[in-house]
């Protein structure tokens, strides 16, 4: 079939289920750009980024800058070999951003409830506006939430430029039934803000920089998830993956998951997890098979090194995994089979919908072949339990 007369949002059979109740602990929203000037505050509408279109793309056009809309993003309704990189908005699947056509794509893969992460933000030198555009994505986004008879929910995306500012984005998220935020790997830092970097710096932070999440200037952070809980999730930001590039994509992106591994031992050997131990920390897209292995050589080095290196901490580094950090998964038998070992107990799945690792709409598919042989009991905690008590789902 030709691309000109190819439909993404095509009908989809359902499949049949092999679970009666599945939570998936990582969805995505892709709203087209139009939003940005309905959501950004009064002052920076004018700003929005609007869409050009020829007969190939859609463009973005935004500060000088004019970039075909790229579609990774969301590949739901294509099969392997239908992927492409770069088109238009009628190339992505409409349940990346209208409420009811998700809730059909969810049904028709056996999907009851869905933590939703989005991103923004705007990819502008302006801080004032970046700031902004965390709030109205979020805002659209927990918009998009309300409206689905309480099976979707909402994780605010955030930035540490300033910790005060954190803080309040925080509380603001909590208004409105968000449950989680999602912070870059390593804080962000004014002097390194760019509008080249600002979109990939909301992923990644600054890993260079003076800051570090280990500091006493991040614990009001940390106070505050405890106080509000709310979990606070790290989204594949250790490393980034450079989508477009067909020739380093696939080299980059397995690269990407053991990498997460950086951000939580900064907390874990300051001793944040013993300052705040009901802090919990989600490694979200990170895969898990790799995390038994980590554990069991953190432990090992940890046991031989901490006199001459002075920490302090109280446990072991796998009792932390175990009591505050959680971690999902799209597709990992092995990490299922390591279910038992420490850092593998607190496991969520997902689906990872619209992008192009979905499993999308074969899901119960995937689940049937990562849990062969795996008791139901222990199969229903990974693909429900985990993820609701993560997240404080009702």
């Amino acid at each position: 079939m030709a691309e000109a007369d190819f439909d993404v949002n095509h009908v989809i059979e359902a499949e049949p289920r092999v679970a009666d109740y599945v939570v998936d602990a990582d969805v995505h929203v892709t709203p087209p750009p139009t939003f940005w000037a309905e959501y950004l505050s009064p002052k920076f509408r004018e700003l929005a980024p609007k869409v050009e279109s020829d007969n190939e793309f859609d463009y973005i056009v935004f500060e000088g800058t004019r970039r075909p809309i790229n579609l990774m993003q969301s590949q739901a309704g294509r099969k392997f070999d239908q992927y492409k990189n770069a088109g238009k908005l009628s190339d992505m699947r409409v349940g990346g951003w209208m409420v009811d056509k998700r809730l059909d794509d969810m049904n028709r893969d056996g999907i009851d409830k869905a933590v939703c992460f989005g991103g923004g933000p705007l990819g502008t030198g302006n801080l004032d506006l970046y700031l902004d555009s965390f709030d109205a994505f979020n805002r659209w986004q927990s918009d998009f939430c309300a409206d689905s008879n309480g099976r979707l929910f909402a994780c605010a995306y955030l930035t540490t430029v300033d910790v005060d500012w954190t803080v309040k984005a925080m509380h603001a998220a909590k208004a409105r039934g968000d449950v989680a935020v999602n912070l870059p790997a390593f804080p962000q830092s004014t002097h390194q803000f760019t509008k080249e970097g600002a979109v990939w710096q909301a992923m990644t932070g600054d890993a260079n920089g003076t800051r570090q999440y280990r500091d006493p200037e991040f614990d009001p952070i940390w106070k505050t998830a405890v106080e509000l809980d709310l979990p606070i999730t790290f989204h594949l930001g250790a490393r980034t993956t450079r989508f477009k590039d067909k020739t380093n994509f696939l080299p980059d992106i397995p690269m990407g998951k053991p990498a997460m591994l950086e951000m939580v031992n900064i907390l874990l050997y300051a001793g944040v997890f013993d300052r705040f131990p009901a802090l919990r920390i989600g490694l979200i897209e990170s895969g898990v098979g790799w995390i038994p292995w980590a554990c069991e050589y953190m432990d090992r080095t940890w046991t031989m090194q901490k006199g001459w290196t002075e920490c302090q901490i109280k446990h072991p580094p796998s009792y932390y995994f175990d009591q505050n950090v959680y971690a999902s998964f799209i597709s990992d038998p092995t990490g299922v089979e390591l279910r038992h070992k420490s850092g593998a107990k607190n496991i969520m799945w997902s689906s990872d919908y619209p992008h192009s690792e979905t499993t999308f709409p074969h899901s119960h598919q995937v689940i049937a072949d990562n849990f062969r042989g795996v008791p139901q009991a222990e199969r229903d905690w990974i693909i429900a339990g985990c993820a609701e008590k993560f997240f404080g789902l009702k």
